[in-house]
């Protein structure tokens, strides 16, 4: 491995044990410029600057190496102080309102940190029953919410987005948690159709918070990576949450059941690489966890999917290469499932379904004859893209999808 990415990856896992690194050698103003490179691309800066910023080989760097990352990292633990504030006071009006309202990932997964506001939250995910969006949405706007897209159809979308003006907080809310309309895996949202019968209730800042039941709550997070990974893959921030989550709440998890659905969806080695990753880079304790054999005998190369999650970014976003990759991806899963040669793919990458374009052409939801027009327009805008954003080249894209699909039939999600 890189000896950045493995210094990054030595840097993570003493913060998730809340220590500091020992690292005496001297580093390369370059290789510390480099390191905060990885984590800001990977949301975590807070966690590695805490980690390394007192250590040997940091005391005799100049100090400007490190005032970028001590300025980021003091702003965006402020930030996710006020985030994680407003959004407790946000909850509490739900459930006071009669809303079903479950909190799902990341304050929930924060709350798992030693220092849970040095991990980052972009917004906060809550899952509601469809059948109360109206109540939700009237409520959401006493509290002073407002949709964050006023042209979006919110009774026909399964996630509507909130923002409040004059404050960071950024709320998801679902109906369901996985677009039902995606062929790749809008079938997992069957596996929560009943989580609000096994709602359970969490203490998190002296407040009560109601979220997915354990099992429920562990499987939804491997699905949530799962789905990025077919797109264009997700971070090593994911693991950590997955790690922390099963080393917490491990012995009240079902692992034979979670085996069992993870199989049923092709997930079984994908996952066990995660854990692996875990146990040999971060802090998962499979003792502590409760980890059975009947996990723990599965065999699989989890070096792949370190080296994929590494250089994917957060989200897959890593670079805009990668993200144009996941049309490949995406595409080859869901021809899989309908049954149809891989050839079939190609043609579907470039020249989507209606369901697949019509997020980004409203206009198609309700003039479907408007799609070959789409397909125009899509294709103009890539080259345009390919053309004037940095790191994004068609050859590259291709290039990494279908080294990512030979990673996929390595892990038995496709054949």
């Amino acid at each position: 491995m890189d000896v950045k990415k493995n210094m990054f990856l030595t840097a993570l896992k003493a913060a998730l044990k809340n220590e500091k690194v020992s690292w005496s050698e001297e580093l390369e103003s370059q290789d510390w410029v480099e390191l905060f490179r990885i984590a800001t691309t990977h949301q975590v800066l807070p966690l590695i600057y805490e980690a390394v910023y007192d250590c040997p080989a940091a005391r005799n760097m100049e100090p400007q190496v490190f005032m970028s990352a001590k300025q980021q990292t003091i702003r965006s633990v402020m930030l996710q102080t006020m985030k994680t504030n407003e959004f407790l006071g946000l909850f509490q009006h739900l459930q006071k309102a009669g809303v079903q309202a479950l909190v799902v990932k990341g304050i929930v997964c924060r709350n798992l940190y030693p220092n849970p506001d040095y991990r980052m939250s972009g917004d906060e995910d809550v899952l509601i029953p469809e059948e109360q969006f109206k109540l939700c949405h009237q409520v959401m706007l006493d509290y002073g919410m407002q949709p964050a897209d006023p042209t979006q159809d919110i009774q026909s979308e399964h996630e509507v987005p909130y923002g409040k003006p004059g404050s960071p907080i950024y709320i998801e809310l679902h109906k369901c948690l996985f677009p039902p309309e995606s062929t790749a895996y809008g079938d997992l949202n069957r596996f929560f159709k009943n989580v609000h019968d096994r709602a359970i209730k969490l203490s998190i800042d002296g407040k009560q918070v109601v979220t997915m039941g354990y099992t429920d709550h562990l499987f939804y997070l491997i699905c949530h990576a799962f789905k990025h990974f077919l797109h264009s893959g997700f971070g090593i921030r994911q693991v950590c949450d997955i790690v922390l989550f099963a080393n917490a709440y491990g012995k009240e998890i079902d692992w034979i059941r979670i085996l069992q659905q993870c199989r049923e969806i092709h997930a079984d080695l994908f996952t066990a690489a995660l854990f692996q990753i875990g146990q040999k880079y971060l802090t998962f304790d499979p003792s502590r966890a409760g980890y059975p054999q009947e996990w723990q005998e599965i065999q699989v190369d989890e070096q792949l999917m370190l080296d994929d999650l590494l250089e994917a970014g957060i989200y897959g976003d890593g670079t805009m290469s990668r993200k144009h990759s996941s049309n490949i991806t995406l595409n080859a899963v869901s021809s899989e499932k309908q049954g149809k040669k891989s050839s079939h793919f190609v043609i579907k990458t470039l020249f989507p379904t209606v369901q697949n374009m019509e997020g980004r052409y409203p206009y198609l939801k309700k003039h479907l004859y408007l799609l070959p027009i789409a397909w125009i327009n899509r294709i103009w805008k890539y080259r345009k893209e390919t053309q004037t954003v940095l790191n994004n080249d068609a050859a590259e894209s291709i290039q990494i999808g279908n080294q990512r699909l030979k990673m996929m039939k390595t892990y038995e999600i496709i054949k």
